[in-house]
């Protein structure tokens, strides 16, 4: 596509979430009764913006659901913004700069961040932050065929990917990184366990600890989901509904331990569940490991007592991560050539009523991904 000003898209069709109940809102994920009904969304025309000096206009090529898609949509997740369009995971290749016919940038493949205000600082934002898509803050999502996009909220495509695995990478990606080695402090040869092995961010984990040189155990309610871990490079996993599944990772630890692995032990969990996993894991986990928590899908909180205090273990939270952190997780996957995975790729915006169907679900091993439109003009 020419970047004269005459020929650029001045509309772009865009997923919008068109309604939100006036009672009845929740704002917690694992309170399913809260919702008072599903919020609608639609396929809707909206007017571009105007190009500022320092924005650049991406033509989404394709963009991945994420459960936060299906919350918002149940009316389950905080600062919904009606009228909103949605998605806060896009890859696609930059059409016109504010800066002009000379930036470097343009024609070039990149994926937009998925977050606003949170540069560098370890510790948590700086400013204002807010999520990509479905909210007041920024006002932009990324399931649509054009965006207007601070020009440093990109980043460039690894060369390794496609459109399609880089649209499934930065909110699970950077989830993943920061609960392994900003909150998890994960080195190689120490054992992790990561629950939940079926969703998007959970498989993000063990591809990248499994590069990292890490000893990597699963838990999932599927054996279908275990044996694909264990494809992956886990050592092995447990179903979470056997009562007695601590015992048997226990077990899974020891036997690899007598096989000159690393010590019986768990160094690290990585949970989205809360409520007792570290009841369940206190026998398994070793004094002063630590259980990083990137959500909590199964209940209201997590049991922290006195045992774990005893024990010197460690309870932290980890949410996103920064754009200093996201562009090291990047560099990372470049390195190792670490593709994410896709479970589903839906063709055009039309057919996106497929991703929350999928997603209600729970039988995806992987990310859904829409087909937004041609990478044509798109170059390394």
């Amino acid at each position: 596509m020419s970047t004269s000003p005459s020929s650029l898209p001045t509309s772009t069709r865009c997923l919008v979430l068109t309604k939100i109940p006036a009672a009845g809102a929740a704002s917690d994920p694992s309170n399913a009764s809260a919702a008072a009904k599903l919020n609608d969304t639609s396929i809707k025309e909206r007017d571009l913006p105007p190009l500022g000096p320092a924005d650049v206009l991406v033509r989404i090529v394709a963009a991945a659901f994420n459960h936060r898609e299906l919350w918002q949509k149940k009316n389950m997740y905080p600062g919904i913004a009606d009228g909103s369009v949605m998605g806060c995971d896009g890859a696609g290749f930059v059409i016109a700069s504010g800066q002009g016919a000379e930036d470097v940038l343009l024609h070039k493949r990149v994926f937009l961040s998925p977050t606003r205000g949170w540069k560098s600082d370890p510790d948590g934002p700086e400013g204002r932050f807010g999520t990509v898509g479905g909210g007041a803050y920024p006002p932009i999502g990324t399931i649509t065929e054009y965006v207007v996009v601070e020009r440093d909220e990109i980043i460039e495509v690894p060369e390794h990917l496609s459109f399609e695995e880089a649209a499934a990478w930065p909110c699970c990606g950077i989830t993943a990184w920061r609960a392994l080695f900003v909150k998890g402090a994960l080195k190689a040869g120490q054992n992790v366990l990561i629950t939940g092995a079926g969703g998007g961010v959970a498989l993000q984990c063990l591809q990248l600890a499994v590069a990292a040189g890490a000893n990597v155990y699963v838990t999932s309610g599927d054996q279908a989901k275990i044996d694909n871990a264990v494809s992956i490079g886990a050592k092995g996993g447990v179903i979470y509904k056997n009562a007695n599944w601590p015992a048997e990772l226990g077990d899974l630890l020891k036997t690899n331990a007598e096989s000159g692995g690393a010590k019986p032990l768990l160094d690290l969990v990585i949970d989205q569940g809360g409520g007792d996993i570290c009841a369940q894991t206190s026998k398994i986990i070793k004094s002063g490991g630590i259980i990083s928590c990137f959500g909590m899908h199964g209940a209201r909180g997590i049991n922290f007592t006195m045992r774990e205090v005893l024990k010197n273990v460690e309870l932290k939270g980890s949410t996103l991560g920064s754009q200093q952190e996201l562009e090291e997780a990047t560099r990372f996957i470049a390195q190792h050539q670490i593709r994410p995975i896709i479970s589903e790729i839906i063709e055009g915006l039309d057919d996106t009523d497929k991703a929350f169907d999928l997603l209600q679900k729970g039988t995806v091993m992987g990310k859904i991904v829409v087909r937004i439109s041609s990478p044509e003009g798109a170059r390394l």
